[in-house]
């Protein structure tokens, strides 16, 4: 994991109270959504991560589809903060 993946990490940990250390095979590439999510995430910790993400790096994350996109895993949530970070500078 790199330094944002980290951070986002932290993040959905703390935000959607999720006990203990996450799970070992835990990584960017997990899902992080629904049934087949380690951590299990549902849509009601989906609105938690996208209201933090937007505080926190102060982006917006509009339409429900782009939602579903870019909380498909750690990793693409992260690709997604990179991008609307490089696009506001």
């Amino acid at each position: 994991m790199d330094q944002l993946e980290q951070e986002l990490s932290d993040m959905i940990v703390e935000a959607c109270d999720i006990p203990g250390p996450l799970p070992a095979d835990f990584g960017p590439e997990s899902i992080l959504i629904g049934p087949e999510s380690p951590l299990g995430l549902d849509s009601l910790d989906a609105v938690e991560i996208i209201v933090t993400v937007q505080m926190k790096y102060g982006i917006r994350i509009d339409a429900e589809k782009i939602g579903r996109t870019i909380l498909q895993s750690l990793g693409t949530l992260a690709d997604f903060i990179r991008r609307e970070k490089a696009a506001a500078t």
